[in-house]
């Protein structure tokens, strides 16, 4: 049950039952929004494309599993309960060996794929 207010919604979100809902890889989907911040989660594995974002930070939060954040002149190991902040303009490619969920924060505007577009780009959104 949700009640209203203004023109949002209050409501919990369960993130267990939302990753059950997700069965791709690297495909964002919303489960919030705040202060001009989508909330999303994705669940990860393999390694995604070298990218940055000019003008966003974005936050990624291990829900469960693994994985790491390569950047160019290091590599962060991250697992379940790690919060790390990629600052904008720093490339960085999360690889992930094993299935990973995590949950990211990041402003509206940011494009999953940043600066580069592939088939990986996800431009629409999916609010779960």
């Amino acid at each position: 049950m949700s009640e209203q207010l203004g023109t949002g919604q209050l409501q919990k979100v369960t993130v267990a039952e939302k990753f059950a809902a997700i069965h791709d890889y690297w495909n964002p989907r919303i489960v919030g929004e705040l202060n001009g911040q989508h909330v999303k989660l994705a669940k990860i594995h393999g390694a995604f494309d070298w990218h940055h974002h000019e003008h966003e930070d974005e936050l990624f939060l291990v829900h469960r599993g693994s994985f790491r954040m390569e950047l160019r002149d290091r590599t962060v190991e991250l697992s379940a309960g790690d919060i790390f902040i990629v600052p904008r303009g720093v490339e960085h490619r999360p690889v992930a060996d094993e299935e990973a969920e995590i949950l990211m924060f990041e402003p509206v505007s940011t494009l999953n794929t940043g600066n580069v577009v592939s088939e990986r780009t996800v431009r629409t959104l999916t609010r779960l």
